[in-house]
């Protein structure tokens, strides 16, 4: 241990004199109480440190000691269904300590020291291991096995290897010389690698129909929902972490409101895994970080969510993090800035803005983790922007689009009229649907990408007959533009809006969502066919198969595949009828 002492106190930021072999990244204690800090510049001898707790009472000539030693991460047994601060202190004990507020300069230890978990090993004395092999398991909750992986840095010839029931700091296992224990550390800066990363090959399937189908965010990649107040970007955010396709949930409250937190702190123990019907929050992991925390905590957190994303990742594991939202996080590193006196960038934020969500992004990935048994892994990120005004133009929401390869651009005039999710689909994108293609020929159907490109279609060109509606009036259009109004009010309608609180239409699964389209796309086909036959469009109009259209949505999912192709045979009998009519 080394001690400096304080030359300068400016807010969450203070300077340093004099400490022994100070390094970037080193995690300091700051004053009497101990504050937990973080030296972010050197200059000389001078070390400039971030304290993520109040600073109130720090004053010049108080001491600062280093650890020697980054901010890390605690990983083991023990993560899951825990609701952590921003840097990784566990909120339900702070509480039993502290109470209701968190006292300045308490240090809990992240992972429970005492619990026994009972350890099955997978290897066996004398077999060769390497940095990733799993050595053993451990039922971490009834829905997630716990993988416990041999450390970086170690390798070589098990010398032993214990099964029973151990507490995380107990040896369970010898390579090499070295011991080994189920609790490990990571530093939250550092990404943890891939041994090979893959181009993604698969969606990840979160059961929101304008996601899925029109802007699909692949298992492995990242996404930003930027939008104004009040547009729906966090119930974006739940549904994504409730019904998303993935083993392992990490969400981070990063700055947000302290009510929109709680809300997040009373639900998700009370949410249902709709895979198992057992408590979400068995595989979830939660990061509360509230907008009255200490600032320069926010700026950690999204790190801690992510260190512990690639631990779940590294072992096998599909891992999704939603950050909520990485405005909040954005204004932390602008603040901090502005007290180091750096040359401000654009709006005031820093110059390494762009590079600082590059490395967050980039921590995402598909691919094969280390060990030997070439089991492969995902982490998705989703990261939600909170532009001042609802302006994309804004720094955050641009430089985050750069790096990420979807695009859910939300929508306060759509919200506005209570269309939900208020995801914009003239505004939004996705680069990996050409990648997914193959997946959905495969696993959904063949023609599943010329009904997609139809539907966009039908949407852009409606778009445009709006402008010439508001001008003449809808009389002046034809009666093949007044029918694309009327398919496109069904997509919009009975597909691309969605409940979030109905119990049939808060998932639908990709079979349903594929069926549910063509329903609409063949009444589209079927209805063009009867006007240049001469139907009269009124006819179509009053068709009931129309409102069995917009009932659809509804149908329970055990019945949708069937409903819905009778729905559709419905449609071409109909539309049949009509024309023989006419001849």
């Amino acid at each position: 241990m080394s001690e400096g002492k304080i030359i300068k106190v400016a807010g969450p930021l203070v300077v340093a004199k004099g400490i022994p072999n100070a390094r970037m990244a080193d995690v300091v204690s700051v004053g009497e109480k101990g504050l937990i800090g973080e030296i972010i510049e050197l200059k000389g001898d001078d070390a400039s440190i971030q304290v993520y707790e109040e600073t109130a009472g720090i004053g010049v000539g108080d001491k600062v000691t280093s650890s020697g030693m980054p901010l890390s991460v605690e990983l083991g047994p023990g993560l899951l269904t825990s609701i952590y601060d921003g840097i990784q202190r566990p909120l339900e004990l702070i509480e039993k300590i502290s109470g209701a507020f968190i006292e300045r300069g308490i240090v809990v230890n992240a992972i429970d020291r005492k619990k026994k978990w009972e350890f099955t090993p997978k290897v066996k004395t004398g077999d060769q291991v390497k940095p990733g092999d799993i050595l053993g398991t451990v039922q971490e909750t009834s829905l997630v096995e716990h993988r416990i992986m041999v450390p970086e840095g170690i390798e070589g010839a098990v010398e032993d290897i214990k099964k029973g029931s151990f507490n995380v700091t107990q040896t369970i296992a010898k390579v090499s010389g070295k011991e080994i224990r189920m609790l490990q550390r990571w530093p939250v800066r550092k990404p943890r690698p891939f041994a090979t990363k893959l181009p993604v090959k698969e969606p990840l399937v979160t059961g929101q129909r304008i996601i899925d189908t029109l802007f699909t965010i692949a298992k492995g990649g990242t996404a930003c929902i930027p939008g104004p107040f009040g547009s729906g970007k966090t119930v974006v955010q739940h549904q994504l972490a409730k019904w998303a396709d993935t083993d392992i949930v990490i969400f981070i409250g990063c700055g947000e409101r302290g009510n929109e937190m709680t809300d997040v702190l009373i639900e998700f123990p009370e949410l249902k895994d709709p895979k198992s019907g057992k408590p979400l929050m068995e595989r979830t992991v939660l990061i509360a970080n509230t907008s009255n925390m200490p600032i320069a905590a926010r700026e950690a957190s999204i790190y801690t969510g992510a260190a512990i994303a690639e631990y779940f990742r590294d072992m096998g594991y599909n891992v999704s993090l939603s950050a909520d939202s990485t405005s909040r996080w954005a204004e932390a590193l602008r603040e901090m800035s502005g007290r180091l006196e750096e040359m401000p960038g654009e709006e005031g934020y820093p110059a390494y803005l762009g590079a600082r969500l590059a490395d967050f992004y980039e921590r995402a990935g598909y691919g094969i983790c280390l060990g030997s048994d070439q089991r492969k892994g995902s982490f998705s990120i989703i990261g939600s922007v909170s532009p001042p005004g609802g302006d994309l133009s804004e720094p955050v929401v641009q430089n985050t689009l750069r790096i990420v390869k979807v695009f859910w651009g939300l929508d306060y005039a759509l919200a506005h009229k209570r269309h939900f999710p208020a995801i914009n689909w003239l505004l939004s994108y996705s680069l990996y649907i050409d990648n997914l293609q193959g997946y959905f020929k495969d696993n959904v159907a063949e023609d599943w990408g010329k009904v997609r490109t139809e539907a966009m279609r039908l949407l852009s060109e409606e778009a445009e007959l709006e402008e010439i509606v508001r001008l003449v009036g809808l009389d002046a259009l034809s009666a093949r533009e007044q029918l694309i109004l009327l398919v496109s009010k069904s997509i919009r309608e009975d597909f691309l809006y969605q409940s979030a609180f109905d119990p049939v239409d808060q998932y639908t699964s990709y079979k349903k969502q594929y069926h549910l389209l063509k329903v609409i796309i063949t009444f589209y086909k079927e209805s063009l066919s009867a006007l240049e036959a001469g139907v009269d469009l009124d006819e179509i109009k009053s068709l009931e198969v129309i409102n069995q259209i917009a009932r659809a949505r509804l149908i329970p999912e055990e019945k949708a595949e069937a409903e819905l192709q009778a729905i559709e045979s419905s449609i071409k009998e109909h539309i049949a009828t009509l024309k023989g009519a006419i001849q």
